[in-house]
């Protein structure tokens, strides 16, 4: 998808900004099989940002804002401008971003329960069996976005010697972005139970990061190699990179260690 079709075709469906959009209702609009924010960004970090730190260090929020607002604007920015290769951190910031402020996170409140109950049984073959049948519940549009951030992410990992980030520390980072309760959200929680909340986050996305290939590897719903509208997206075999010119603490949860 290059920038001036994906432009063009944003302002002809009437798209609004998709920060703060409902995940569903903006690809829906914007005609997107995945969010372009996310493509974008994929593409320009596995590009340029294979350095150390990448996702886990903050950008300038300057920068960080100024992205934003080209995104929410529906241009497609040139993240290659000095500006922001001097400043690499805040594409990282931008992407992580954007899916901490969907009205409804990637992995659904619905799923929520579902997914930390999924990782609280051993042995690790039913874990897995169990994470698959969470993540084929999710809306087509969630499933698709899923899998080209968790491909995208364990790519990052392969270069952990460089990055310093493995698997584990990319999900630690991560996970608060993508798998929240909205009971643990209005209630709040701190003490033992935030400290729960988070590690129970954190051993979900680590677990389908180290495990990307047998959970997506029977296709999706909703999964796509062209919508009839020239939409494309990439499959398990095809590469990541796609052109831009991305409670309380009652109950304890038992964590398996993978």
């Amino acid at each position: 998808m290059k920038n001036k079709g994906a432009k063009q075709k944003l302002k002809r469906k009437g798209a609004t900004s998709a920060f703060g959009c409902d995940l569903t209702e903006y690809l829906e609009s914007s005609g997107q099989d995945v969010p372009y924010v996310l493509k974008s960004c994929a593409e320009f970090i596995e590009t340029h940002g294979i350095v150390d730190g990448i996702y886990r260090l903050s950008g300038v929020t300057s920068n960080i804002q100024r992205l934003r607002q080209e995104f929410g604007s529906d241009q497609c920015p040139d993240l290659t401008r000095e500006v922001y290769l001097q400043d690499i951190h805040c594409v990282g910031s931008l992407c992580k971003l954007y899916f901490r402020e969907l009205p409804n996170p990637l992995l659904t409140y619905e799923l929520y329960e579902k997914f930390t109950e999924a990782v609280s049984h051993c042995p690790e073959e039913g874990q897995l069996a169990r994470i698959q049948n969470v993540i084929q519940e999710l809306p087509p549009s969630h499933y698709r976005t899923l899998e080209y951030l968790i491909r995208h992410l364990a790519h990052i990992a392969s270069f952990s010697s460089q990055t310093n980030m493995h698997a584990r520390n990319l999900a630690l980072v991560w996970a608060p972005n993508l798998l929240r309760s909205k009971e643990i959200e209005a209630t709040g929680c701190n003490g033992d139970a935030a400290f729960l909340a988070v590690r129970v986050q954190q051993v979900v996305i680590e677990f389908i990061l180290n495990h990307v290939d047998q959970i997506f590897n029977n296709g999706a719903p909703g999964s796509l190699e062209n919508d009839g509208n020239g939409s494309s997206w990439h499959t398990p075999h095809q590469p990541i990179l796609l052109s831009c010119h991305s409670h309380g603490a009652q109950g304890k949860v038992r964590v398996a260690r993978f």
